[in-house]
């Protein structure tokens, strides 16, 4: 929108909106700014859930003026305020803003609305995922809190595992595999018998293991990056080497391997 001067935004968290992102500003005086439900024309659209306009900021009877300083400060006459609503809920609120007095037109309404629109169901991807992370971490706190003789089961079965790939001979080997097979078997984790599979799963590094279980999440490449605190290029190279230890060809058949090997729940 190369014909507003001024963009800026923020977050909402625990119903309060912190102002932290801007261009065009001119002053410090809107950084940092939280911003109360029901205050200023911020807190009007956090509170309404829809967008909200006043063609000059000072003597606008729509609004309160708590925040008069910082925004006449800055210079700021003609605002647009739009909320980013995802489930019911504010969750962002964004801002364009010009430097002299009237509407900012429809033209710069409707992109703005389109981008909250947008970023809304961003949003909601990322809640839903989140959501699936969280639920998976609670299922695998109660399994793993169940009864002392699944965990007694799981102990048993991790030696027979460790003895079997320290033991030379194939046939003592498989038999061991079988026996650890069995012993999974009866706390109801499914443990492939080939042996091929079970290199091939144990082959797999923490790292690739945490990689391929958020694409089996659903989340792109720049997705998983950010919540691995790692760069996309690295999540290539770790998916790229599931895929070549698995013999997959997409994601896809890589997560449906990891999910048959045990690596993922199924």
């Amino acid at each position: 929108m190369s014909d507003v001067p001024v963009v800026f935004g923020g977050e909402v968290s625990s119903e309060t909106l912190h102002l932290s992102e801007f261009h065009g500003t001119r002053t410090r005086g809107l950084d940092g700014l939280a911003i109360p439900p029901r205050s200023g024309l911020g807190g009007r659209v956090m509170e309404q859930r829809r967008p909200a306009a006043v063609s000059d900021y000072g003597a606008s009877m729509s609004i309160t003026h708590h925040f008069d300083r910082p925004v006449l400060g800055e210079g700021l006459k003609s605002i647009l305020a739009v909320p980013v609503v995802v489930a019911g809920v504010a969750r962002i609120v964004m801002y364009a803003a010009l430097r002299e007095r009237g509407p900012l037109g429809d033209r710069v309404g409707d992109i703005m609305t389109t981008a909250a629109r947008r970023l809304g169901q961003e949003i909601s991807v990322r809640d839903e995922v989140d959501r699936r992370v969280r639920l998976l971490a609670t299922t695998r706190s109660m399994l793993d809190s169940d009864v002392s003789r699944t965990a007694e089961l799981r102990s048993v079965h991790e030696e027979l595992s460790d003895l079997a790939r320290s033991i030379g001979d194939a046939t003592i080997r498989r038999r061991l595999d079988a026996v650890a097979a069995r012993v999974a078997a009866s706390f109801g984790q499914d443990i492939p018998h080939d042996i091929r599979a079970q290199e091939v799963s144990q082959s797999l590094t923490p790292r690739e293991i945490d990689v391929i279980s958020q694409v089996a999440l659903g989340c792109t490449n720049i997705e998983v990056a950010a919540r691995l605190s790692i760069g996309a290029e690295t999540v290539k190279s770790y998916l790229r080497s599931v895929m070549r230890k698995t013999e997959s060809h997409t994601r896809y058949e890589a997560v449906v391997a990891c999910r048959r090997l045990g690596v993922l729940p199924s």
